[in-house]
């Protein structure tokens, strides 16, 4: 528990806040890919909440909240990779920290095919700003594979996070403060 609780700290004091739509390398490929959703706080912030709430919910949700997060952001990589407009990005990717905050901060239960489709549909614009600025004269394969891969152990850090906090008082007090976070940077 002390190192899951080191390693949240860590990674949420080294990104940057909401920075990590900036990467613009050439020739990135999966190590870039990785570090690219740990470079925002933005990010970090949306991926580990999406683990812990999917350790509130439990059960099936444990795995496919997740699973949902990871796919429906693939999708919206390619459709911003494609060149494919997706209004608001920056906007939705603040709104999803705070849907997702308040999820956590109540202890939201939903039946999983709607968390599923929840979590998914924050996923797209979160995907889509990862695509959209993909660096050129890269592997794009390996590149999403890098941030997938990144994004799913943020959320077993979630999951972790909240089973070792025994989903109680302060697991809702850390949705809260992204509840927070997501305000934040929709006013600012």
């Amino acid at each position: 528990m002390n190192r899951t609780l080191a390693l949240a700290a860590l990674l949420v004091l080294a990104a940057l806040p909401a920075s990590a739509h900036t990467l613009g390398a050439v020739g990135a490929t999966f190590a870039h890919g990785f570090v690219h959703p740990l470079a925002g706080l933005d990010h970090v912030l949306a991926m580990v909440a999406v683990g812990l709430w999917a350790a509130q919910l439990g059960g099936r949700a444990l795995w496919l909240v997740p699973l949902s997060f990871v796919t429906l952001m693939g999708a919206g990589a390619l459709a911003g990779l494609s060149g494919l407009a997706l209004p608001m990005v920056e906007i939705g990717i603040a709104g999803s920290l705070l849907v997702l905050g308040l999820l956590v901060g109540f202890a939201a239960r939903l039946p999983v095919a709607a968390g599923m489709v929840l979590v998914g549909a924050l996923a797209v614009f979160h995907g889509h700003a990862h695509g959209a600025e993909a660096p050129i004269a890269s592997s794009f394969a390996l590149y999403a594979l890098g941030f997938a891969v990144a994004t799913a152990l943020l959320h077993g850090l979630g999951v972790g996070l909240a089973q070792g906090m025994k989903r109680g008082l302060l697991v809702r007090l850390g949705g809260a403060g992204v509840a927070a976070a997501g305000l934040v940077l929709l006013i600012g």
